[in-house]
């Protein structure tokens, strides 16, 4: 049989839809091949809270939702258990990088090496805070509450603004023995030695000091600060160094 132009840009075509068929394409909550290749993760499936718990609480219905591939705290159902939501897995060496989005007036931030222990009632009481805020709040003023801030600690190391309410930031955060860096879209806002008799003393300097455990370890828990304006997550991802 002659193979007409015709046939063969049928032939084209469907060999094309075939290939769009079996690739997926790359959104919200997935891994680039680049990502895979690197070693990179998903922290968040973007339908379930999967390989997340309440804090001290274990898994059970609370006010963090999915909705639309976001994984968000709803402050406008009381009824559920709140709390902060907490890692499954423990990290060590790591990269995390995650969007975050707030409702005016939003607060939040993320928790590295948290401890999580029923006579520690809180992450804050434990693991060092990777600051979230919306620019309209309050606090957005004070140099050591400004998001990407090592919350209480230093200013911005590179001065940088949020986005407005409703926008997605993007965050990312690396420890490598002790030694963390924050990022906030891109701009290095942080950075500190875990393990260093500075960060020791300035701990015993701040209103952490009255917490045994805050700043001690290198490990631990991530966690998602629950709040009650609401904030939404998405993206997060995590790369085990």
């Amino acid at each position: 049989m002659k193979c007409t132009p015709s046939h063969r840009l049928l032939l084209l075509l469907t060999i094309l839809l075939l290939q769009a068929c079996g690739k997926k394409a790359e959104g919200p909550n997935s891994l680039s091949k680049a990502e895979k290749n690197e070693g990179w993760e998903l922290l968040f499936d973007g339908e379930t809270t999967n390989g997340w718990h309440v804090y001290n609480k274990g898994k059970l219905a609370s006010i963090w939702q999915v909705k639309d591939g976001e994984l968000y705290s709803n402050p406008e159902n009381m009824s559920l258990e709140t709390g902060d939501l907490v890692s499954d897995r423990q990290f060590e060496d790591f990269e995390l990088k995650f969007e975050w989005k707030m409702t005016k007036g939003g607060n939040s931030g993320v928790f590295i090496n948290v401890l999580e222990r029923e006579d520690i009632p809180t992450p804050w009481a434990s693991g060092p805070e990777y600051q979230l805020l919306e620019n309209s709040h309050q606090d957005y003023t004070n140099d050591v509450k400004r998001p990407g801030c090592l919350y209480g600690f230093d200013a911005q190391k590179n001065r940088i603004e949020s986005l407005p309410f409703g926008q997605w930031n993007q965050s990312r955060i690396r420890q490598v023995d002790g030694k963390i860096e924050f990022y906030l879209n891109g701009v290095l806002t942080a950075e500190k030695d875990l393990t260093s008799a500075e960060w020791q003393a300035s701990v015993a300097e701040s209103n952490f000091k009255g917490f045994p455990e805050f700043g001690k370890r290198i490990s631990g828990h991530i966690v998602l600060q629950d709040w009650a304006k609401g904030v939404a997550f998405r993206n997060i991802k995590v790369k085990v160094l």
